[in-house]
């Protein structure tokens, strides 16, 4: 179990960015509203595919029938802003989104700030490569450029909704509290919006085995 980084480290450096959570009032979505939901949520707020670090989380669903995906009281939606767009971002509280037929209304909202862990994980990084191997080439470039000294573990293929998208899941331990809380600002790899490459902390790295 990773704990959160030694209490000299655990300070907040102070975050740039922080995750608004949104409640949800609907029934189902369609296995494919990533890509609709994000071309929605960036007609309300144009700022959303050009700030770096910026995306949607991916919605936590069940598994329904009829190419459908079943929403809970406990779903939320999960974007992460800068600080300072907070404000704006808030203004899709009461908004009505319709997804192929599927209404999604957003409610209250709350920030969550970002804090920093030893280990974080990421349910789909994006990858260019078609093996696992290959990921993890692109991953220890990436984590060289930034200059990140931690431990990639590498979880399962996890599908996209187009045939030219694909990814893992990704965990990283052993990071610095400077360096986690570094991580969760930019993230890796592309396409944020469809909620690639976005950090949170997590106490298990038996989490990267999880299905999408």
């Amino acid at each position: 179990m990773s704990v959160p980084p030694s209490s000299d480290e655990s300070a907040d450096p102070g975050s740039t960015m922080v995750d608004l959570a949104f409640t949800l009032t609907g029934l189902t979505l369609p296995h494919g509203h990533r890509q609709p939901l994000a071309a929605a949520l960036e007609r309300e707020l144009p700022w959303l595919p050009q700030t770096p670090g910026a995306g949607m989380h991916r919605l936590n669903l069940s598994q329904g029938g009829d190419g459908q995906a079943l929403l809970s009281q406990r779903t939320r939606l999960l974007l992460r802003v800068p600080r300072d767009r907070v404000a704006d971002a808030l203004r899709l509280q009461g908004q009505v989104i319709d997804l192929f037929g599927h209404r999604l209304q957003l409610g209250p909202a709350q920030v969550r700030e970002l804090l920093p862990w030893g280990s974080l994980y990421a349910h789909v990084v994006a990858s260019l490569s078609a093996d696992e191997g290959g990921f993890m080439l692109e991953v220890e470039v990436e984590l060289r450029r930034l200059g990140l000294r931690c431990r990639p573990i590498c979880g399962r293929r996890q599908a996209l909704e187009t045939d030219d998208l694909q990814g893992y899941s990704l965990m990283l331990d052993g990071l610095s509290a400077a360096d986690s809380l570094g991580l969760l600002q930019r993230g890796i790899g592309p396409h944020r919006r469809l909620g690639c490459g976005l950090f949170v902390p997590h106490r298990s790295a038996a989490a990267v085995g999880t299905p999408h």
